[in-house]
């Protein structure tokens, strides 16, 4: 790098210009800051005077809170029998829609006991109402499987139909409300 020419943007951001390289080190020094090769593809290549530390600090904070808003969908599980009853059905499927509201995924996880594997068509026939009935808000991640005595099949929400989980959290009043009232029971 000694002896070519390098363009040299300042620390307030202000071009200087195109200088040798030991110019643009001797800068950064007598500003107590450090000389940083920018990645480009100009042919002089650029340098910025920046205080590289606090640079990095900067990065590594912006993306823990990138990674802290970031949404991570969690797994939550509706487990259904062939002989469901209807309230406990639609008990189920207004679960499995707040999950998927929340922006969670949901596996339905139909089971079978003793004698019901040799009527399979019944269970999915339930899981098929299920599906159907959630088909407004969230798609498949792929063709109901069977495990074992089991059939399950991942749901995920639909984008349009996904709510913040950013809602604040209702507060609670605060203590001397409490204790004024407390008094008034009192008297």
């Amino acid at each position: 790098m000694r002896g070519r020419q390098v363009r040299l943007i300042d620390q307030n951001n202000a071009q200087v210009g195109i200088v040798s390289f030991e110019t643009a080190m001797a800068r950064a020094q007598a500003a107590g800051l450090d000389l940083v090769l920018v990645p480009s593809k100009g042919d002089p290549q650029v340098t910025r005077i920046m205080d590289f530390g606090k640079y990095q600090y900067e990065e590594s904070k912006r993306a823990r809170e990138a990674r802290r808003a970031q949404q991570q969908p969690k797994l939550k599980e509706v487990k259904l029998h062939v002989n469901i009853d209807s309230n406990d059905f639609a008990i189920k499927l207004r679960k499995a829609r707040e999950f998927l509201a929340d922006g969670d995924k949901v596996r339905v996880l139909l089971t079978f006991r003793g004698r019901e594997m040799a009527h399979k068509e019944l269970g999915m026939d339930v899981l098929n109402r299920f599906l159907a009935d959630l088909a407004e808000i969230s798609t498949p991640d792929g063709p109901p499987r069977q495990l074992g005595k089991a059939v399950n099949v991942t749901l995920s929400v639909k984008p349009q139909f996904r709510k913040e989980r950013t809602a604040a959290k209702p507060e609670k009043p605060a203590r001397e409300e409490k204790s004024a009232t407390a008094e008034e029971a009192a008297n």
